[in-house]
């Protein structure tokens, strides 16, 4: 084990304002998967400042932690899983391909979530802090019914035609979300999909920077010059002047400190 990894947990539970969990249950779970949607932000950053993405689990303490900035979902989900097995979770990786417009499929390893363990008996439970907004609870994954949640009512079901594999599909207020595929994966394997997402011009990650975390009663996004705020159902659009205005709206909404923007030519 890292001798230094006890040190950088407890600085990863003060970056997410979490106390460290007397045993590692459902309810520990729970509390710090909304603090770290609360505190860390969703942002693609890294792709407009050309910096490499490296999915190791000490290249995504020190992102996440030492340099205190977020991440796309599989380096959320990623340091994540470390800071919950550390705990005492169990944690697996878990493949998904998003659902995009008309129902159609992202590529294979579009997304990270995470099936963790528990020790009081209860789950498993699908915990995912990497998907902007969705589910602040983790889901119960082998629950069929219906799991009310602040994000929306969510529901687990086998996907059509792929019972024998096992795939699931979460829904959210009855639209298909993601296509989870149950098998074990380890980090190495999705490294085919962060290069697509941080490539390809057919993703959306490439098109323009963004930045993004729940806030106690709503979301807070910046993307390019526009910052957007939602309280339940009203969304308000703060438009940004000068590159400082954008940099403070970074630093003080989101805690990102940059000395410079991302590249300007993909601000809208």
């Amino acid at each position: 084990m890292d001798p230094d990894l006890p040190q950088t947990i407890d600085a990863y539970l003060e970056r997410i304002g979490a106390d460290r969990p007397a045993r590692p249950d459902a309810q520990a779970l729970r509390e710090l998967q909304l603090r770290h949607l609360v505190a860390v932000p969703f942002e693609n950053l890294s792709i407009h400042l050309g910096e490499d993405i490296v999915l190791e689990d000490g290249a995504l303490l020190d992102k996440v932690v030492a340099r205190r900035r977020g991440g796309f979902c599989y380096e959320l989900n990623g340091a994540f899983a470390v800071l919950l097995r550390a705990l005492g979770f169990r944690v697996t990786l878990l493949q998904a391909r998003v659902h995009g417009d008309g129902g159609r499929l992202g590529i294979p390893y579009d997304h990270m979530a995470l099936r963790v363990g528990t020790d009081d008996g209860t789950g498993p439970w699908l915990a995912d802090v990497g998907f902007g907004d969705h589910a602040r609870r983790p889901l119960a994954l082998d629950d069929r019914g219906d799991q009310e949640d602040p994000g929306g009512t969510f529901r687990i079901a086998s996907a059509p035609y792929a019972e024998e594999a096992g795939d699931l599909d979460v829904l959210c207020d009855g639209k298909p979300r993601l296509r989870l595929e149950t098998r074990p994966r380890v980090l190495a394997d999705f490294r085919a999909g962060a290069w697509y997402h941080r490539t390809s011009p057919d993703s959306h990650f490439t098109r323009a920077p963004v930045c993004s975390r729940s806030t106690d009663d709503g979301r807070i996004t910046l993307t390019g010059r526009k910052l957007l705020t939602t309280v339940g159902t009203e969304r308000h659009e703060t438009p940004l002047a000068g590159d400082e205005e954008v940099l403070a709206a970074y630093r003080e909404h989101f805690g990102v400190r940059l000395d410079r923007l991302p590249a300007k030519s993909d601000l809208r």
